[in-house]
């Protein structure tokens, strides 16, 4: 199985390339790392004890962090290397960590690529954010004797029936892994359902969970409401196509009861603001982007974030969020962002990614779930025009986050005999 595994990568390498130019039209930074891709780079030093920590994107970076802040505080000896996909998740690599870790684009699950990658790299341990199977990787690292464990690991039900049509290669890969750090019983038993070894796997929580935001954040996110000169305003981030111009429709409706209210729209991906700064404009909106500096007056309507880094500021400067990816069937986006500011939630009805966690926040009364633009300028209403309840709602969402802190330590323990 893993030779036809690997022959129909082989042979989708041409059109993994062609995709990474199409993406390269819209972000030039996916012209860059095509050999770290293929598992080529500068060897790292031998002498090191390397823990290898891959994270695809911005959401898994952003989960990291709690780990990683411990291990460069209380294990300094280690030398941390983060690999991601996305561009985006290199860019907040840097942002989150400056020079305190190495960053390497992820290889594709080659054979020969995963070899070259793990001689230049020569990890000491492999810890994978999320729910990320490779089998070739997982292989070699096994064949190598370096451990590898998922951490904050989650499986949806959707993805669990697809892995499950290719039950006993899906099981012989989990086998490989040390350790799976479940998000919830329901994550850890869907994980042995496919195979995996029932002592390998554990619950340790949603590190997200952990995430404290600086106090500086808060003064910044103060200094951003000022700018914005206390304007009743509400955000909705995280957006994808197609949930855009929802969003803009409610705001017509928005406006009607709050003439005076400010959108902040923060794509998922930066390189669509330019996109989406025109549709709000052809929706008679008077729009400015962020990076644009400058622009920004009282008659401005839509303000689009196109930065990456700076979310939790406009969080923290709203007075209502919106979390995208919901209203479409992409599973939900961070909810605990906004959650731990204190801000009121509201999200669309596709959340299998933060399954758990929106029902807690949602029992706790800090998130609304809507359904349409009528229903989301409804609530978006309600909620400007009555400060009492937003700050019942926002310590409500707070309540949560403190409830269930503790992950770190428990995927610490987990790890325990992992560490070289």
């Amino acid at each position: 199985m893993y030779f036809i595994y690997s022959l129909v990568l082989y042979l989708a390498v041409p059109l993994v390339l062609l995709r990474l130019l199409w993406l390269s039209l819209k972000n030039p930074a996916y012209l860059y790392g095509w050999g770290q891709r293929f598992g080529y780079g500068a060897p790292l030093n031998r002498n090191a004890s390397v823990i290898w920590i891959h994270a695809v994107s911005v959401g898994e970076v952003q989960a990291a962090k709690p780990l990683v802040d411990h291990l460069l505080r209380q294990r300094p000896r280690y030398s941390l290397l983060i690999s991601t996909v996305t561009p985006t998740g290199a860019q907040t690599v840097r942002q989150l960590f400056n020079d305190t870790v190495q960053h390497r684009y992820f290889p594709y699950d080659l054979p020969g690529t995963v070899n070259r990658y793990l001689e230049r790299i020569h990890p000491a341990l492999v810890l994978i954010m999320e729910t990320e199977i490779w089998p070739n990787l997982y292989r070699h690292c096994r064949r190598r004797r370096i451990p590898v464990a998922l951490v904050n690991a989650r499986l949806s039900e959707k993805s669990q029936r697809g892995y499950r049509r290719l039950r006993s290669f899906t099981g012989a890969t989990l086998r490989c892994l040390s350790r799976i750090g479940a998000q919830s019983s329901a994550d850890a038993e869907r994980f042995l359902s496919l195979g995996a070894v029932p002592a390998s796997v554990c619950v340790t929580g949603n590190l997200k969970f952990d995430i404290n935001q600086p106090h500086s954040v808060i003064e910044a996110g103060e200094v951003k409401r000022r700018f914005f000169t206390g304007r009743p305003t509400w955000i909705a981030a995280s957006t994808h196509a197609g949930e855009e111009e929802a969003v803009l429709e409610a705001f017509k409706q928005v406006l009607h009861e709050h003439r005076n209210s400010l959108l902040i729209l923060a794509p998922r991906h930066p390189e669509r603001a330019q996109g989406v700064t025109e549709l709000a404009r052809r929706e008679g909106f008077q729009t400015i982007r962020h990076s644009d500096n400058d622009g920004y007056s009282e008659q401005t309507r839509v303000y689009v974030l196109d930065t990456l880094g700076e979310l939790p500021v406009f969080y923290a400067a709203a007075d209502v969020s919106f979390v995208g990816g919901s209203l479409i069937p992409a599973g939900g986006h961070n909810i605990l962002e906004p959650a731990s500011l204190g801000v009121p939630i509201i999200c669309g009805p596709h959340l299998y990614n933060f399954h758990e966690a929106a029902e807690l926040l949602n029992e706790a009364g800090a998130l609304t779930l809507v359904s349409t633009p009528v229903e989301l300028a409804g609530r978006v209403n309600r909620l400007l025009e009555n400060a009492n309840l937003r700050h019942m709602l926002g310590q409500s969402g707070r309540q949560v986050m403190r409830e269930n802190q503790g992950t770190l330590q428990r995927v610490l323990d987990a790890l325990q005999d992992l560490w070289p």
